[in-house]
């Protein structure tokens, strides 16, 4: 077992105190099973540095980690997107332009699924400078970028200083190179995050919100909305327990549990590659430490195809994906 997956602290024992069932237990109870359809999203965390060091982060990513993929491991990760017949490429972090290497890894990547997508906090992007930009630009990569509120102070609660109004202006240029436009096929998607100890809106009247404020208050266009609550790991599981704010939060997500979001989770038809070449289902499952089929397995030693039916690794903070609308 990894070294860091034996050291960390196992995130179920204040669930149980609670008596929450299992995530199992409320699957079994709506007659449900989590298994692995055909696998089309290949995810790949490049690594935990990044230059914010928000609250909600389940990685615990941030400025003082040093833990980037190696070339060894891209080229792995290459092979295995070569072969893989995947239908989505998606690379985050961390903040994924802070990798060294991502300009050469996105290109190398770009053949090899119809959609490939960036997760970016806009701020890393803006430090990265027009190169990235205009590469991912010419490769019709997908943005989905972090804007936790349309409010600034709400917004820098969770992300730190500053980082509303660089963020602002990193969209303004993606908008000018054509991302968010209509027919210019750049597609730029945002996430946005309760900042507090609370689930998110309807995604249908938030989406219509940021449109209006956006365009409004700063002439931004963007393509879609996606609301996420926060998953209860990591930093974000800390400030839980350090606010008094656990007990409830988890409650409040396992009284969401909707069982229609069950068959279109993403754990389904997704591979996760962490930035050292674990496998997991998810990078949630990353944070929480339960590897694909919970037994650690590497990408050195995958072959594709993935077979369908295999089982899915769950914890509570699986809570998290079938509270309400989903997670998808």
């Amino acid at each position: 077992m990894r070294p860091e997956l034996a050291n960390r602290e196992p995130t179920t024992s204040r669930e149980e105190r609670l008596s929450i069932p299992t995530f199992y237990q409320t699957l079994l109870k709506h007659r449900l099973k989590l298994v692995k359809d055909a696998v089309s999203t290949l995810q790949i965390n490049v690594g935990l540095l990044c230059n914010q060091s928000c609250r909600h982060c389940h990685l615990e990513a941030g400025a003082g980690r040093s833990e980037i993929m190696s070339a060894r491991t891209m080229d792995q990760v290459f092979a295995l997107a070569r072969t893989g017949d995947f239908k989505t490429i998606d690379i985050t972090g961390g903040a994924p332009e802070m990798h060294p290497q991502i300009d050469d890894f996105n290109e190398r990547l770009t053949p090899h699924a119809p959609r490939m997508i960036l997760r970016s906090n806009l701020t890393a992007l803006a430090r990265k400078g027009p190169s990235l930009m205009t590469l991912l630009k010419d490769n019709a990569v997908i943005i989905t970028a972090s804007l936790p509120s349309l409010n600034e102070v709400q917004s820098e609660t969770v992300r730190g200083g500053g980082t509303f109004l660089s963020g602002i202006a990193t969209l303004k240029k993606l908008n000018r190179l054509g991302y968010g436009q209509p027919e210019s096929g750049l597609e730029l998607n945002l996430v946005s995050n309760p900042a507090g100890a609370f689930l998110p809106p309807p995604q249908a009247g938030l989406e219509k919100r940021f449109h209006t404020v956006l365009a409004q208050k700063y002439g931004i266009a963007f393509n879609n909305l996606f609301s996420f609550a926060n998953v209860p790991l990591g930093r974000y599981r800390r400030w839980l327990i350090q606010s008094n704010n656990f007990d409830a939060y988890i409650n409040k997500l396992a009284a969401a549990f909707n069982p229609c979001t069950v068959p279109g989770l993403m754990c389904r038809t997704m591979l996760s590659v962490s930035w050292d070449g674990y496998l997991y289902d998810c990078d949630f499952n990353q944070a929480a430490g339960l590897p694909l089929e919970n037994h650690p397995s590497h990408i050195s030693a995958m072959t594709p195809p993935i077979p369908a039916g295999r089982s899915i690794a769950a914890g509570y903070h699986c809570y998290t994906c079938t509270a309400g609308s989903g997670f998808t």
